[in-house]
């Protein structure tokens, strides 16, 4: 284990501007088998303001010095003082040039962050804290340099050199070798640094700006994957038409790069023009790629490309302030996919993904902030808080401001901080400016930890026709902080007749009714609002579009859910009843109170959506969905997942079998006829038909068992046939075993479509599922070294299969402790990720709360615990049940 110092909290409160500005950085790259050495010359001033005695502090990690010079004279040892953390320099001038000679060994950088290898190929990942491992740098994001890169190189290994900004130079280096020199106009931080050299196709295409720019747009990616990255670039120009007709922003440099890269901890990385992407976001084709993953490459393409202005142009003053480049990308990501999709789809699995990663995360002693006051480790706080919460934040926003002057705001903030690093209180006040708008107490958002609970009760006064809703707030109490203000929250609202249809709103005190929603702004502990006008009592739609990120209370009968689910005119709402309806009726079974009635009242409810005439696909598969198991269990208290499991199994099989004609009817109308096609129709038609495959793998009967074999046999994209597979892979027949073998056998040599083989196996109902798991970590083509190959197989196990995690043995606890001690020698930031199942051991009983807290005493007690790892680990000890 570490020692205590380097355990220390760094905190928000501790921020101070730099000592030192970096004006420009040239660096100079010697790539070898054996090494890489780095030459970086930069010019640096003294801030104004600071001491003249202040000395230089530059950070470095896991490098060997090699030369130091200052203003051209080489310094000895005893004239700097050199840590593990960095080296200091005394008694600098006010301006001076720095030249630091360093080597590294990228080929023993298993932790992926600075420069390493992948698959034969140099590449780099610098955020948050990974420039360090290159050079001796202020590695901070307030810092901010015009760079200049020289990569030399085997010409004929590494044909393919990149770096940041515009190609200016190349050359022979003799020997074999080559150069090249790249320019980056633009300052940015040094973790939007990046490189690359390999041997590598290039996919080219050309934008043209709305100005008459043409932009040249560059994919890069193995020789064996050329022909999978079309999609990708056509992501790409989409991406760059939406944000011009949508913000206004267009691209700033002559040419646009993306590296697929096969070893990457991240989704992907916006390092300014040389996006370097998990190949996980760029490969794509029918054959080996699902329908949802065309969507995220879409969204991730988009996502980085976003960053260009929100996170490259601008940035953040330090870590603290990570959302405001997150957040806010993510939104703007979020607007792309429901503008190129199904707005009401896309919506709904926002909020799926929000409440089954960041609600669970604000319930755990991992909760922060949506800006963390402190943190040991940066790495682990690339959160679902900081990324999604962030971006509901920046949602409730644009609800507040409306849709133009939010986008004004935008404008401004971007104009107003170009080449900045900026903090959150700036972007929100240029919002406030630009709306006229006080948004002070929306602050807490960003401050305060937690999910807030919005309860609802009503009255109705039929003499006068008025109908009050009460709403009021509160947050519990969470490790860091006992006490909550209240939270500025936009409740989007809707009333609806007992015909089913939309009522107009008029508030007490208006004279016209205006729209069937409204958004109310519950600032207080306790609000009323009033509408005039009603003739009977309606039925009330609440939190439309999910218009906050709360947990709504309000007392619903099973009459008003079915009743919302069959005529709420707004989609998420709609969605929202079948979801809540669903869940009371599982949880009934779990707590052993279900009647009879429960289950006929849900057969009923799912039949209307099936036999609807006017029924949308797309919508109908997410209606027909029941809750996820992880959901469920956050309505438990302490949580079961096996007897989760085992309601929820039941009540899935109840609706396959008294529905089955209808899922049959509806398997045969909505599969796709004829070729495969990425438009949406044929999405939302292979959507519903497999989750009527789904229901039909349910009944038991002969027939519905031979439709799965038969798709999956007959498929002839990967969207079905990863659909049959996973129900295959449920069973314990013969089928089932030759199914899965004939795709072994098929994709071993396509990582991504293996890792979708590992990930249906860790993740499958199979009774024993545990076994397989044990048995996939020591299967041949499984690494520890590959974050793609973990994820898919651990994390997929401890994250996506609670009740086979979660088994009463402790199996699962000491298998992903096991792996997570391996994996921190190897690389701890996915080490510290796959350990945040076990940090939420307070959500269980005593039992699995005692076996969950030994595999995480088990962890901190292993030898050398990185600070990642460490983080997690004592966080989690430290709370109390």
């Amino acid at each position: 284990m570490t020692d205590q110092k380097q355990r220390k909290a760094v905190k928000l409160s501790d921020y101070e501007p730099p000592a030192f500005e970096v004006e420009t950085v040239d660096l100079h790259f010697q790539l070898t088998e054996d090494c890489a050495r780095v030459r970086t010359r930069m010019h640096l001033h003294r801030a104004d303001g600071v001491d003249l005695h202040e000395p230089l502090h530059l950070h470095g990690e896991a490098l060997e010095l090699e030369a130091l010079y200052l203003d051209g004279q080489p310094l000895a040892m005893d004239d700097f003082l050199l840590t593990r953390q960095g080296l200091s320099i005394e008694r600098v001038p006010d301006r001076f040039e720095l030249e630091v000679h360093t080597l590294l060994r990228p080929q023993d950088n298993t932790s992926l962050s600075g420069l390493y290898r992948s698959g034969g190929n140099f590449c780099t990942q610098c955020e948050a804290e990974g420039f360090r491992r290159i050079t001796y740098f202020p590695d901070r994001p307030d810092v901010l340099s015009r760079f200049t890169t020289t990569i030399e190189a085997d010409r004929q290994r590494y044909p393919v050199l990149l770096s940041n900004g515009d190609l200016v130079d190349s050359g022979d280096a003799g020997e074999g070798r080559h150069w090249v020199k790249w320019v980056d106009p633009w300052p940015k931080p040094s973790y939007l640094f990046a490189l690359v050299a390999g041997d590598l196709h290039c996919h080219q295409d050309t934008y043209r700006t709305r100005s008459g720019r043409d932009v040249q747009l560059e994919f890069y990616v193995e020789h064996e994957n050329a022909n999978r990255t079309g999609h990708a670039m056509e992501s790409l120009k989409k991406a760059m038409r939406w944000d011009e007709d949508t913000y206004g922003l267009e691209y700033d440099l002559d040419t646009y790069m993306v590296v697929a890269v096969g070893d990457f901890n991240m989704g992907a990385m916006e390092n300014k023009g040389l996006n370097i992407f998990n190949t996980q976001y760029v490969l794509a084709s029918p054959e080996t790629a699902t329908d949802a993953d065309f969507e995220a490459v879409e969204a991730v393409i988009g996502h980085e490309y976003f960053h260009n202005y929100t996170g490259n142009r601008v940035t953040c003053r330090d870590w603290f302030q990570l959302s405001l480049k997150e957040g806010l990308t993510v939104f703007r990501e979020q607007q792309f996919s429901e503008d190129m999709g199904s707005p009401a789809v896309q919506r709904i699995q926002q909020v799926r993904l929000l409440r089954s990663a960041q609600f669970p995360e604000d319930a755990s002693p991992m909760a922060h902030p949506v800006r963390p006051e402190s943190y040991v480790e940066i790495n682990n706080f690339y959160t679902a808080t900081v990324y999604i919460k962030g971006a509901e934040v920046i949602r409730m926003y644009h609800t507040l401001l409306g849709d133009a002057v939010f986008r004004q705001g935008v404008k401004r903030y971007l104009e107003r901080f170009d080449g900045q690093a900026v903090t959150i209180e700036d972007f929100r006040q240029t919002l406030a400016e630009t709306g006229g708008r006080d948004l002070g107490q929306f602050g807490r958002w960003y401050s305060q930890t937690g999910t807030p609970r919005v309860r609802v009760r009503d009255e109705f006064d039929p003499a006068r026709g008025r109908y009050t809703l009460h709403i009021s707030q509160s947050c519990p109490p969470t490790p860091d902080q006992a006490e909550k203000k209240p939270f500025h929250i936009p409740v989007a609202v809707g009333l609806l007749g007992r015909d089913g249809q939309a009522l107009s709103l008029r508030l007490s005190g208006e004279s016209v009714a205006e729209g069937t929603t409204r958004v109310l702004e519950l600032t207080g502990s306790e609000q009323q609002f009033t509408f005039e006008g009603l003739a009977e009592r309606p039925v009330p739609s609440l939190l439309r579009g999910f218009s906050a990120p709360v947990i709504l209370e309000y007392d619903y009968d099973d009459d008003d859910l079915a009743f919302l689910l069959a005529h709420d005119n707004d989609p998420f709402a709609r969605w929202e009843a079948g979801q809540q309806l669903a869940l009371r009726v599982i949880l009934r079974r779990v707590q052993g109170q279900a009647s009879p009635n429960d289950s006929r009242q849900v057969i009923q409810a799912f039949q209307q959506v099936l036999e609807a005439p006017d029924l949308d696909p797309s919508l109908a598969a997410e209606a027909l969905a029941l809750p996820q198991e992880a959901y469920l269990a956050q309505h438990m208290d302490p949580a079961d997942p096996v007897a989760i499991r085992a309601a929820r199994e039941a009540l899935r099989t109840e609706l396959a079998q008294a529905l089955a004609s209808q899922w049959r009817d509806t398997y045969r109308r909505y599969r796709p006829e004829g070729p495969w096609r990425l438009d949406a129709d044929h999405i939302a038609g292979r959507r519903l038909a497999n989750l009527a495959l789904g229901y039909l793998g349910a009944t038991g009967a002969a027939e519905d068992n031979g439709l799965v074999q038969q798709q999956y046999h007959r498929a002839d994209n990967m969207t079905d046939s990863l659909a049959a597979l996973a129900l295959l892979a449920d069973r314990e027949d013969e089928a089932a075993v030759t199914a899965l073998d004939d795709f072994y056998q098929r994709w071993r040599q396509t990582p991504l479509v293996l890792d979708k083989w590992f990930r249906v196996q860790a993740m499958s109902r199979h009774p024993r599922v545990v076994e397989r798991v044990q048995a996939l970590v020591q299967h041949p083509d499984f690494d520890l070294r590959n974050p793609n190959r973990v994820r898919a197989v651990i994390g997929a196990f401890a994250q996506g299969n609670p009740a086979a995690f979660h088994d009463d043995s402790g199996t699962g606890y000491r298998l992903l402790a096991a792996h997570v001690i391996r994996l921190d020698a190897i690389n701890p930031q996915v080490a510290a990720r796959m350990a945040l199942p076990l940090s939420k051991w307070q959500r269980y009983d005593a039992s699995r709360q005692k076996m969950m807290k030994n595999e995480l005493q088990r962890i901190a007690d292993a030898p050398s615990l990185s600070n990642d790892v460490y983080e997690v680990v004592s966080r989690s000890l430290e709370a109390t049940g």
